[in-house]
C-alpha cells in the first residue's frame, strides 16, 4: 500500500474529505467529537498532512527557507539552533539547503528555496549578487545573516566586525606582539569588517598591519601560512595571527604545527567566532565571540514581523562581540626576554 491520503482518512472516519481538511487546518467549525474521530483515524493509518500542499491550498505557509553558506562551518550549525528554537516556538518549520560559498550555486540554492512559496527566508553569510536578493525579496520577506544590505526589503543581523578585529588586535599588542597579520575572509560575507577592523585598530597603534589573502575555510587558512613562511625569514615572522574565523584558524594552527613553529610559544593565534571547535580540549582556541543563537533567534523574529505585517522598514541588528581568551596566545617571547634583564 501507498502513503494514505486524505481521502483514505476520510474514508476510515465515514466523513466527508472537506470535513479532514478542516480538521488538518485546526480551524474551529469542526465539532471536539468529529475532530477527535479524524486525528483517530489519521492515526490510525498513519497519514500525516502534506506542508507544502495545504500551504498552497490555504495560500498560507508555516515554512521558512534557510541557505547555509558552509555545511562544515560549526558556526552555521549554532546560528541555524537559534532559528530553529524561534521557528517551533512559533509554530514554524525549517528546509535547508546551501550554495556551497559559490555565487552560481547559491543562485540555484535561492531560487529552490523560493518554489516551495515559504513564509520567508533566511540567508546565512550569502555570497550571491545583490540584485538576485532583492529579486527573493519581492517574492517573500528575506533576513541576511552575517552580511550587510541597504536593501529596503531586507532586514539584516550582524556583529559589529570591525570591534570584533580590534579587540583581537588589543589582546595581541597587550601581550606585546608587534608583528601581527590577518588572514582574512576574502570575499566572504563579513570579511570586510574584520579586515578593517584589523588594519584600522594597528594603524592606531602606529603598527603595519599585514593582511594575507585567505577564505573562510581550513585549506585555505594552511595555504595562508605557507605563503607566509616562504615570503618571511623566521626571525621577520609575524608573531601573532588573526585568522578570519575559527575554521581558518584551525587550518592556520596545523601549517604551523607541521613547519616546527609552536603555538602560543612561537605564534599565537586567534580565531573568530567562538564556535564548538575552539572549546575542544586539545585546540583550546582564543577567539572573537559572535552571539550565534541570538543572532539565528534574532533572525526569525524579524522575519516573523514582515510575515505578521508588523512593519515594513528594514531592521539592521548589530551585536556586540567579545573576546574570549584560551591557550593559543601567550605573551611574545622578546617581551619576557626583555623584562628579565
Amino acid at each position: 500500500m501507498g502513503k494514505p491520503t486524505m481521502a483514505d482518512v476520510a474514508a476510515h472516519a465515514g466523513v466527508s474529505r472537506a470535513l479532514v481538511s478542516l480538521v488538518m487546518r485546526d480551524s474551529p467549525k469542526v465539532s471536539p467529537q468529529r475532530r477527535a474521530a479524524v486525528r483517530k483515524a489519521a492515526a490510525e493509518l498513519g497519514y500525516s498532512p502534506h506542508v507544502m500542499a495545504r500551504a498552497l491550498a490555504s495560500r498560507t505557509s508555516t515554512v521558512v527557507g534557510v541557505m547555509v553558506n558552509d555545511l562544515r562551518n560549526a558556526f552555521f550549525a549554532d546560528v541555524v539552533e537559534g532559528l530553529d528554537a524561534a521557528a517551533q516556538a512559533a509554530g514554524f518549520d525549517l528546509i535547508l539547503n546551501t550554495g556551497g560559498r559559490v555565487p552560481a550555486r547559491e543562485g540555484n540554492a535561492l531560487r529552490s528555496l523560493l518554489s516551495f512559496r515559504p513564509a520567508g527566508i533566511v540567508l546565512l553569510s550569502p555570497v550571491v549578487p545583490a540584485a538576485e536578493i532583492e529579486a527573493a525579496a519581492r517574492q517573500c520577506p528575506v533576513v541576511l545573516v552575517s552580511r550587510t544590505s541597504r536593501l529596503g526589503g531586507v532586514d539584516t543581523v550582524n556583529d559589529d566586525g570591525e570591534a570584533g578585529s580590534a579587540l583581537a588586535v588589543e589582546h595581541l599588542i597587550g601581550l606585546g606582539h608587534r608583528r601581527i597579520a590577518h588572514l582574512d575572509g576574502g570575499g566572504a560575507a563579513g570579511a570586510a569588517a574584520r579586515r578593517r577592523g584589523f588594519r584600522r585598530a594597528m594603524r592606531a597603534r602606529g603598527l603595519e598591519p599585514i593582511v594575507v589573502r585567505s577564505e573562510h575555510t581550513d585549506t585555505a587558512g594552511e595555504k595562508a601560512v605557507q605563503e607566509l613562511l616562504s615570503g618571511y625569514h623566521r626571525t621577520g615572522l609575524p608573531t601573532a595571527l588573526l585568522a578570519g574565523n575559527d575554521f581558518n584558524a584551525v587550518g592556520a594552527i596545523s601549517a604551523l604545527t607541521e613547519n616546527g613553529l609552536r603555538v602560543p610559544e612561537d605564534v599565537s593565534v586567534v580565531g573568530y567566532d567562538n564556535t564548538s571547535l575552539a572549546s575542544l580540549r586539545h585546540l583550546c582556541l582564543t577567539t572573537v565571540d559572535q552571539p550565534r543563537t541570538e543572532m539565528g533567534r534574532l533572525a526569525l523574529e524579524a522575519l516573523l514581523e514582515r510575515v505578521r505585517g508588523e512593519r515594513t522598514e528594514p531592521v539592521r541588528h548589530l551585536l556586540h562581540p567579545s573576546l574570549v581568551v584560551r591557550n593559543t596566545t601567550a605573551r611574545h617571547r622578546d617581551e619576557d626576554q626583555e623584562a628579565g634583564r
